[in-house]
């Protein structure tokens, strides 16, 4: 175990490295399935998964597990165990985010992997293969997209905003009540919630919601970039979130730059007003 802050550091840049690697290869494999009619099943609660997200969890899991075999294990394809509780620092992936996208043959979807210890995401990296885009982060190390430090922006004119149309829509009738101008664009909606929460990192975006349903795979990561580019991805308490816990369910989130969330998580919690 690293003893001092030198070589945690290093140990998280070498998490780093190993995911960002990972990520990379899956994405070829899924770029192979891509606008080639995957075979698809539906699971619980309507959502679907293809051929496409076995082949890149499996392929994941066998390369993640060897390299760091003390590792835990969390994935939204595998079967959870709950043996990464006991685990020091344990893997948090998505091997498709945005898997209707995917199937549909839109371009934002993502490879979500994190490295969570202590309830936090260490390291993180999203791969967008079609967009060519590769976001990483490590602790204390600044957020990158495609090796540029990336960092959220100003406040945008009209504000920027994406996620569900029904939380945006109300989202806006509670905009009254906070201390904001009163225009918001609606930006079409990105079906990757990690990739929404990445946009925010890097400028494009100023807010992204999501409503309660997002699970410890569609956020570890995405979370980890959005904080090291100065944001920060809470409830609309403004709690921050604990990953790898028995529970791996979320409440309704919202994505932010921090500078600028208090006005915003007002107008979300004005929605149920």
């Amino acid at each position: 175990m690293p003893e001092n802050k030198s070589e945690i550091l290093a140990s998280y840049q070498d998490d780093l490295s190993l995911i960002v690697d990972a990520a990379y290869h899956s994405g070829v494999i899924a770029k192979g399935y891509f606008g080639k009619d995957p075979e698809v099943w539906m699971k619980e609660g309507e959502s679907p998964v293809s051929e496409a997200d076995f082949a890149v969890d499996q392929y994941l899991q066998k390369t993640l597990q060897e390299a760091r075999p003390d590792y835990g294990w969390l994935s939204e394809e595998s079967d959870d165990d709950y043996s990464r509780l006991k685990t020091r620092r344990t893997f948090v992936v998505d091997p498709i985010d945005g898997t209707r996208g995917f199937i549909q043959g839109m371009s934002q979807w993502c490879i979500s992997i994190a490295i969570v210890e202590e309830g936090r995401p260490i390291c993180g990296t999203l791969f967008c293969p079609v967009l060519e885009e590769t976001y990483a982060a490590a602790v204390g190390q600044g957020a990158q997209l495609n090796g540029e430090t990336i960092t959220i922006s100003p406040l945008h004119q009209p504000l920027q905003v994406t996620g569900p149309k029904s939380l945006l829509n109300a989202m806006k009738n509670g905009v009254k009540h906070a201390t904001l101008s009163d225009e918001i664009e609606f930006i079409p909606f990105v079906p990757s919630l990690a990739y929404r929460i990445a946009m925010v990192a890097n400028g494009a975006l100023d807010v992204a919601v999501a409503r309660g349903s997002a699970k410890d795979w569609d956020l570890a990561a995405a979370d980890l970039i959005l904080q090291e580019a100065g944001g920060e991805l809470t409830s609309t308490e403004g709690e921050q979130l604990i990953y790898n816990q028995n529970d791996v369910r979320h409440g309704q989130l919202i994505a932010v730059g921090d500078k600028h969330a208090s006005g915003l998580r007002q107008a979300l919690l004005a929605m149920n007003e």
